[in-house]
């Protein structure tokens, strides 16, 4: 799978996409993280990406057209069948983890990272599939969004965790599951104790507790 990360800060990710998960990901091929400076794509010596808005108000605005040039480079453009252009927007759907899912099936994406006051709305209108916000909150930029949605979808391609059965029975595995409580040595620290049943060998009891259900 191939992520493409549009973004006026790729240094953000450099750390990031080179730890745990994400750079093991890569190095098994199985992923490959594209970054893509917006700044390369403007046609000013002072490499601007925003300007402020039409019919004023506070802050900046991220332009339309280097945004689009990056994407003509990229090759990538809304409607295509299995690649997705997605823009991070505070008034975007949800990402759950049935959207990381999803995701994780295509074959590329690329993620524009909005910034400032937010990005010309004819991005939104002619240039993405879809809007994509992680909370209800706003944050400064969307290289955080970017970043959690990458991760996400990363684990959920096959053999990326190894173990294929890793995120089958954790938190949101199903839409409100949560995880069990994980528990290991020493069985008594400080007083607090391991639940018995954990220590049983007792599987099914054991598989009942972990599920909630009485004995």
């Amino acid at each position: 799978m191939k992520i493409n990360i549009l973004t006026i800060f790729p240094e953000f990710f450099k750390t990031p996409l080179e730890t745990s998960i994400l750079k093991r990901a890569v190095a098994k091929e199985l992923v490959e993280f594209n970054l893509i400076n917006l700044r390369d794509f403007t046609t000013d010596n002072h490499q601007t990406t925003d300007q402020r808005p039409f019919g004023g108000g506070p802050g900046m605005v991220m332009m339309i057209e280097p945004i689009d040039r990056a994407l003509q480079f990229l090759g990538v453009s809304k409607g295509q069948k299995n690649k997705k252009i997605f823009l991070t927007s505070a008034k975007g759907s949800l990402f759950i983890q049935e959207t990381a899912k999803s995701f994780s099936a295509l074959d590329e994406i690329a993620i524009i990272c909005g910034h400032y006051e937010g990005v010309d709305e004819r991005v939104a209108l002619n240039l993405v599939d879809e809007e994509i916000r992680i909370g209800d909150y706003v944050l400064t930029g969307g290289e955080v969004a970017a970043l959690v949605m990458s991760d996400a979808v990363t684990r959920l391609i096959p053999g990326v965790l190894g173990n294929e059965f890793s995120n089958l029975d954790e938190s949101h595995s199903e839409p409100g599951k949560m995880g069990h409580p994980q528990f290991t040595k020493p069985v008594d620290y400080k007083g607090w104790i391991v639940p018995e049943i954990l220590l049983s060998g007792h599987h099914e009891k054991i598989k009942n507790w972990r599920d909630g259900k009485k004995s």
